[in-house]
This record gives C-alpha cells, structure tokens and sequence, in this order.
C-alpha cells in the first residue's frame, strides 16, 4: 500500500512540475506551484519524513506561490500606471 502511494504521488509530482513549466501565465504557474507544494509534502510524508513534510507545505505550498502572487500583482500595477 505504501509503495503504491508513493508511486503515485511520483507520478503527480512529474505531472505537476510539467504543468508548470508549460503554463505561460504566471498566475497559474504560481497556483500549479502551490499544488506542487503539497503533492511534495504528501510524499515527503509517504517516505516517512514528516519534518520535511511540514516544511514543504509552508514554504512551497503556501509561502513561495503567496509571494509570486504578490510580486506578478505589483509588477502589473507598476506597469498600469507607467503607460
């Protein structure tokens, strides 16, 4: 059972991180990312690491996207107001 786990969040591992670099907005890259995050911590959390797990879903799963957000938003506003 466990195995099979893993092989799947493998699996959902490679498909996320191709999503990703296929999506051309950065709004969804940021969101793919996000499920990336947490697709890595179930993972992490199959192979027995838990403390890994944790971080991976606060920094790749919530924080990093959170911050590609804000950076995309701030770039588009500075971009409105120069034209």
């Amino acid at each position: 059972m466990a195995d099979a786990v893993i092989v799947v969040a493998l699996l959902l591992v490679a498909g996320c991180a191709t999503v990703a670099v296929l999506v051309r907005d950065p709004e969804r890259q940021a969101l793919v990312l996000a499920v990336l995050g947490v697709v890595l911590a179930v993972l992490f959390t199959a192979v027995q690491a838990p403390d890994v797990a944790l971080s991976q879903l606060a920094v790749g799963g919530a924080l990093t996207p959170l911050l590609l957000l804000l950076s995309v938003r701030k770039v588009r506003r500075r971009k409105g107001r120069d034209e």
